[in-house]
């Protein structure tokens, strides 16, 4: 992750030198499966109670 994603810093983005790769951390079979069973959780309490476990705020 960068700081202030999805503004990268210009000095990065300009080297021919860097490979520019966000989320790459999340590509674990760990992290992957956390994610479906939170999805899962979510929809779940959705059908139950009507609400989500984690709700995405509107902009």
């Amino acid at each position: 992750m960068f700081t202030g994603e999805p503004n990268v810093p210009a000095e990065l983005s300009t080297l021919d030198s860097v490979v520019l790769l966000p989320h790459i951390g999340s590509a674990t079979h760990e992290t992957r499966r956390t994610m479906g069973d939170l999805a899962f959780r979510n929809l779940r309490n959705f059908m139950e109670k009507g609400t989500l476990i984690t709700p995405v705020p509107k902009i």
